[in-house]
């Protein structure tokens, strides 16, 4: 127990500071694409917060968690109403309530599951992240991690492929348009977008409006 809690705490520290350069899901990933004989692809660059266009940020808490600023880590309104939701229409796909600190907590140290012993691990993770690391620092890892395409991660490497263009020079309409994606990035694509994605993207742009600007490192708000 001491070596479990002294590895992780000091994991968490270190990644604090140094760029994350693969996560366990893109080896998944990977390993999926062998395994079904497909092309082996992984596409990924690291880029800072401040070498990403400012709307970037401000699109995906106006899409995947509108109180990221304000909360610790989970946003228990969003699991209370996903909770109701859930259980008075079972036969519709299930509303999740995942911050973006959860996901990060997830992308970076964790697998892919639904099971309990994986949830109670992003539980800790994301308790420690949140007492760790600034909210830059989560949005920043955030972004770099997470999949946003066919074996493509993090949003330098959405800019180049699917837009030609670099991060810093994504326009306010891509970034919302990324973030329509996230919820299944492997079945939506921001590169041929369908009428549903659109759709998204213009909610998220609408949404964008009543989201400051994202702050820079030492102001949560």
């Amino acid at each position: 127990m001491v070596a479990f809690f002294a590895s992780t705490i000091l994991s968490v520290v270190i990644l604090r500071f140094i760029p994350v350069w693969f996560t366990p899901l893109m080896f998944i990933r990977c390993g999926e694409q062998i395994s079904d004989g497909r092309e082996l692809k992984l596409k990924h660059s690291w880029v800072s917060l401040d070498e990403m266009s400012p709307s970037m940020p401000v699109a995906v808490i106006a899409s995947e968690d509108a109180n990221f600023l304000k909360h610790h880590g989970f946003d228990y309104k969003a699991i209370e109403n996903a909770a109701i939701r859930n259980k008075k229409h079972p036969e519709k796909q299930r509303l999740g309530a995942s911050t973006i600190s959860q996901q990060t907590a997830k992308n970076v140290f964790l697998w892919p599951g639904r099971s309990w012993v994986r949830k109670g691990f992003e539980v800790y993770f994301t308790t420690l992240i949140e007492l760790l690391w600034s909210k830059q620092r989560i949005m920043e890892v955030y972004l770099n991690s997470i999949e946003m395409g066919e074996g493509i991660y993090g949003v330098e490497s959405v800019a180049r492929h699917h837009f030609g263009t670099t991060a810093k020079a994504l326009s306010r309409s891509q970034c919302a348009l990324i973030a329509a994606t996230l919820p299944n990035p492997r079945k939506f694509s921001s590169k041929n977008p369908s009428s549903y994605v659109l759709k998204r993207q213009k909610r998220i742009m609408h949404e964008m409006k009543f989201v400051p600007s994202f702050p820079q490192e030492g102001k949560d708000k």
